[in-house]
């Protein structure tokens, strides 16, 4: 199989994926808020933002078929999850809650040390790699929190099918990243998502088992 066509199933993948698990997720909110938050899902849209300029910034270093599907990619993630949070916070249903006050702190204290840290090292807050590290302040901290509250007061409010396709889509991105790595090598944009991905995935499986063991328990 040719690494065009390889790329190209990943690319509807992700496509695909980001719509059945945005639009289920949706349909989910609309039944129940239990478990979710809009400060999980505010948190998630920056870091869905911030890895939309990194894929924009390699793209108009070196343009390429994958590097327009990954735009592509996080262009439609950033709207379906845009939609759920207009959707989160219009139900009457939902509050702030505690947990929500702790991961805006927690986001802005890690994004606070990430800055001063990259001034230290004269990197200013376009460079990628400070860009990387803000979105794991942004989504894995924010998901273990998820995951932690879903302990606490249940997973209703959380679609299995997004939940599954979550799984399908971080890791078909970080092929989409290892495909861009083979035709144009590493550089700080793609070092950059690599960063940001790696926590995201892991941090996703944590709030799996989190609503497994609510689920069965």
């Amino acid at each position: 199989m040719s690494k065009k066509v390889v790329a190209d199933l990943l690319f509807l993948m992700q496509v695909g994926f980001a719509a059945v698990s945005g639009g289920s997720q949706f349909v989910q909110l609309l039944t129940s808020t239990e478990g979710v938050s809009a400060s999980w899902f505010g948190a998630w849209e920056i870091f869905l933002l911030l890895n939309l300029w990194l894929a924009w910034r390699a793209h108009r270093a070196q343009p390429s078929r994958i590097t327009i599907q990954t735009l592509w990619s996080y262009a439609v993630w950033t709207v379906m999850i845009a939609l759920d949070l207009a959707c989160l916070v219009l139900r009457n249903s939902w509050s702030w809650n505690e947990r929500d006050t702790l991961t805006a702190a927690l986001v802005l204290i890690g994004v606070a040390a990430t800055l001063l840290v990259g001034a230290f090292r004269n990197q200013s807050f376009k460079d990628p790699l400070v860009k990387g590290w803000l979105a794991v302040w942004f989504k894995a901290v924010p998901q273990l929190i998820l995951a932690w509250n879903i302990l606490l007061v249940g997973g209703a409010g959380m679609s299995l099918i997004a939940m599954g396709a979550g799984h399908i889509t971080i890791w078909s991105r970080l092929g989409q990243l290892i495909l861009s790595v083979r035709e144009a090598g590493w550089d700080k944009n793609r070092l950059g998502s690599l960063v940001s991905e790696v926590p995201n995935g892991l941090s996703w499986i944590v709030v799996t088992l989190a609503w497994v063991w609510w689920y069965f328990s």
